[in-house]
């Protein structure tokens, strides 16, 4: 009794920090690049979008060398 006890808080704590990790890392690719300013040698693209969550417009500038995408907010603007 005494190790299924220990087996389940051990499951658990396992899938608490993986809900932690998961919180901090998912999806968080337009969001670590969100600046005002669009860096250099950035080229603007045709994309453009609005965000569901917050329901801003983003336009999407791409860089060729490094094939890095940013996200730029145009209500900004």
């Amino acid at each position: 009794m005494r190790i299924a006890i220990t087996l389940n808080l051990l499951i658990y704590g396992v899938l608490l920090i993986i809900a932690f990790l998961s919180w901090f890392i998912w999806d968080k690719r337009y969001r670590r690049n969100h600046e005002t300013n669009i860096p250099k040698g950035y080229e603007a693209t045709e994309e453009v979008f609005i965000d569901p969550v917050n329901g801003h417009k983003f336009r999407v500038y791409y860089d060729p060398r490094t094939g890095n995408r940013f996200y730029h907010n145009v209500n900004d603007e």
